[in-house]
């Protein structure tokens, strides 16, 4: 992917960080979280909000990962007038937490705050808008007009709020759905499952009767994203300022990893990263089902394993037979901030709602986006590149509101303790079961010494 706009020229890009590099990183990047928490301030509820003094049209300094540097560039060329210095960082992608970092010298020295920042990890908003003066500007307080927030889906802006504030816009969701090989399918004679129990009978069957295969990973960080909270378990829930609920011996906890214990042990679920090279050399094109994300749709399959046009689907979230209602989890899906301390608020405001919302840029961005009407065109751009098989349309949107909302933002990374408790575990041969004890206690020790209150 070129970092130049098309047909102007390009204003050099600074890079403080190290930039996301390559297709593999800049996937990565869609689904990543934060995970070395450098020490919060003392919470304090914020107070009325004053802007800093305002200089219209001054320049806007931008911070974005190398995926969005596009949307920026794209942004620009359409509003050739407006001056902006462009930063390519980390966008706190696979562990960092540069934003909150950097932010927490510029509050020292009282300068230096981008006018906007991109995250890819949307727990940030559990940091960002809080305090006395909070780096994130409160959008919903006239800032960031009520018609362009109301364009926003159903829940997208849930985990940009804090006490019913909105602190941060959308990019794009990145709810899951059951990605499957329509041709593999097919040639095996096997129908798409619609409940957890018939995706683990299949994946036994698909074990005995073509080993090799997989229906699945439990290698990957976002692993809890993708199966715990779909299966609605309470490994964090925010029940009050600064306390937090997490209970991985839960029912709803315990029959999701006793599922993956029964695949693993199968060998239809793989224990390794979809990223590496060995799983993309060797199990790429043996994948016939993948429960994940929007993204994986472009950015695994055809990107990544560069599966032939024609053969990837999307059915609809699994739902375990007994729940009444199906949920999914949400795998990523980034954050547009505006600074409070910006001298150019109504300049900022409008960057990352044209961003988020506009229809030509949205409909070929890398994720659904998070803008209902911006999602509609994406889905056509999808339906029209003729990589599918079939209408992932239905599938993607259903999965739009499914997405189980008792998995709360937090100011520490699932994806990180995963990786580091229970993938190592999952290497030297023990179960997720047995390491359900030392996975909670490993959320609750990050959860403690970041200032929550764990019951």
């Amino acid at each position: 992917m070129s970092n130049d706009a098309p047909g102007r020229t390009r204003r050099p890009v600074r890079t403080f960080l190290l930039a996301v590099a390559g297709a593999l990183s800049a996937t990565l990047a869609l689904a990543a979280c934060g995970s070395a928490d450098p020490a919060p301030a003392a919470p304090a509820k914020a107070s009325a909000f004053t802007p800093a003094d305002q200089t219209e049209g001054s320049e806007l300094t931008v911070w974005a990962d190398a995926t969005r540097v596009p949307a920026v560039q794209a942004y620009e060329k359409a509003h050739p007038d407006v001056k902006i210095k462009l930063v390519t960082y980390s966008g706190d992608a696979n562990g960092a937490t540069d934003l909150q970092t950097k932010v927490q010298l510029f509050d020292r020295s009282g300068k230096g705050w981008p006018d906007v920042a991109f995250s890819t990890n949307y727990n940030d908003v559990a940091w960002a808008g809080v305090g006395e003066k909070p780096y994130a500007a409160p959008l919903s307080e006239d800032i960031v007009p009520d018609a362009t927030l109301a364009g926003f889906s159903d829940g997208a802006l849930d985990p940009c709020r804090v006490n019913s504030t909105v602190y941060c816009l959308r990019n794009d969701l990145a709810q899951s759905v059951l990605w499957y090989n329509a041709k593999l399918m097919k040639q095996f004679g096997y129908q798409v499952p619609t409940t957890w129990e018939e995706y683990q009978a299949l994946g036994e069957k698909v074990a005995k009767e073509h080993p090799g295969y997989v229906v699945g990973a439990a290698g990957d960080p976002w692993t809890p994203e993708v199966y715990f909270w779909a299966s609605q378990c309470p490994a964090s829930t925010v029940s009050g300022d600064k306390q937090v609920t997490v209970n991985l011996q839960d029912p709803k906890c315990t029959r999701m990893a006793s599922l993956l214990d029964t695949l693993i042990k199968a060998k239809s679920v793989s224990t390794d990263t979809i990223f590496g090279a060995g799983f993309i050399k060797n199990t790429a094109s043996k994948v016939l089902m993948m429960p994940g994300p929007s993204w994986y749709g472009q950015a695994v399959f055809n990107s990544t394993f560069k599966t032939p046009k024609g053969q990837i689907a999307a059915a609809p979230p699994l739902k375990f037979a007994d729940d009444a209602q199906t949920y999914t989890g949400n795998v990523g899906g980034g954050v547009w901030f505006v600074s409070s301390h910006s001298q150019n608020l109504k300049g900022a405001s409008d960057l990352v709602s044209w961003i988020t919302s506009d229809d030509t840029y949205q409909s070929t961005a890398p994720g659904y986006p998070a803008v209902t009407t911006a999602a509609q065109a994406w889905l056509k751009e999808q339906t029209s590149s003729g990589y599918f098989s079939g209408d992932v349309t239905p599938a993607l949107t259903a999965a739009a509101g499914e997405v189980w909302p008792g998995w709360s933002a937090t100011q520490y990374s699932h994806e990180a303790i995963y990786a580091s408790t229970v993938v190592p575990a999952l290497t030297k041969g023990s179960t997720i079961t047995e390491t359900l004890g030392a996975w909670q206690k490993a959320i609750e020790n990050k959860a403690t010494s970041l200032g929550y209150t764990v019951k």
